[in-house]
């Protein structure tokens, strides 16, 4: 059985999902969506996607020569689930359009839990999202906490304190900062932790927050209580079992090093979808542990998306069976 997908929003993460749904042997990309007819658009048609708009901008798009194959409504006639990947809140108002095309639909991170009533992680609920309507792909940093703590749940976690140094934006974003400051989240607990319950309710968790002047990757500094005894090399074994944590030494000591074993590594974009744990990191004293994880914002969420397509459309029943599926058809 192929399932026949389309991308609502082809940007930093929608391009992705397309890119990594095309790939998947039981899944067929449909379509794409975008707003106006810039660069990334002309790539969608470069790689063979079809291209569709949003009715009354055709023109747009035929003034730059840019051959389309309908409008968004046109779109969704052609497939059985919508990937969301528009700019934040905006997902939020494309509801109803997908409730009448009578489609089932994913969104990002940027919209709020209630909008679909379920926020996946592959590793943490992949169950809940058997057979559903609808759900949410929680953001970057809400996946890499939840798949990092999913994980090491092994040992029975009591409590999860972490920092997140959070990136300033993205590579390709010239209109954000800052440049030159360290800018705190005021409001604490930031809002990671309660969206990390989203995935995990039974996770006590506090989060605070700083965005940094990088574009490259998010940073987490994560504690855990556990009621387990149990040593680093417990814990670096329990992590070297996930496919999606990269435990990385050999003298990457920064976020930097780090794309550039991406860039090594050619993956496209130098995308890092992985969780990478620095290995030297990991401590466990008096019952707490301790450990540095890098996030790679632009990407670690795309394997989640083909995961949460294929249990919505109930391609898979098995969770472990869906993320081997996606690694092998990303080359993860």
């Amino acid at each position: 059985m192929s399932v026949k997908v389309v991308v609502n929003g082809y940007g930093t993460i929608g391009k992705r999902v397309a890119d990594a749904v095309a790939l998947q042997p039981d899944m067929e990309l449909a379509g794409v969506a975008k707003t106006r007819p810039n660069f990334e658009a002309r790539m969608a048609l470069e790689k063979g996607y079809p291209l569709y708009v949003l009715a009354g901008r055709e023109s747009d798009f035929r003034d730059a020569e840019m051959e389309i194959s309908g409008t968004t409504d046109d779109m969704l006639e052609e497939a059985d689930v919508v990937v969301d990947c528009t700019p934040g809140k905006i997902g939020a108002q494309n509801k109803p359009v997908y409730d009448a095309a009578n489609i089932k639909a994913i969104w990002q991170g940027g919209e709020a839990h209630e909008l679909a009533g379920i926020s996946f992680n592959a590793h943490s609920n992949y169950d809940e999202a058997l057979g559903c309507d609808y759900a949410r792909v929680v953001s970057c940093n809400t996946t890499g906490l939840s798949r990092i703590i999913s994980t090491l749940d092994v040992f029975g976690i009591e409590k999860v304190r972490a920092t997140l140094c959070r990136r300033a934006t993205d590579p390709g974003d010239v209109k954000k900062g800052p440049i030159n400051a360290i800018v705190p989240e005021l409001k604490m607990p930031s809002h990671h932790g309660p969206d990390v319950q989203t995935v995990l309710p039974h996770i006590k968790i506090d989060t605070v927050a700083i965005k940094v002047p990088t574009t490259l990757m998010h940073l987490h500094i994560v504690n855990m209580d556990l009621r387990e005894s149990c040593t680093a090399d417990d814990v670096i074994d329990v992590l070297d079992e996930n496919s999606r944590v990269r435990l990385i030494g050999e003298g990457m000591s920064s976020t930097a090093e780090i794309m550039e074993l991406a860039r090594d590594m050619n993956r496209p974009r130098s995308d890092m979808w992985e969780n990478c744990v620095w290995e030297e990191s990991i401590n466990v004293s008096d019952g707490e542990l301790y450990l540095f994880q890098a996030i790679h914002q632009e990407s670690d969420v795309i394997p989640e998306n083909v995961d949460c397509i294929r249990a919505m459309m109930e391609l898979e029943s098995d969770a472990r069976r869906s993320i081997k599926k996606t690694n092998k058809a990303m080359g993860l």
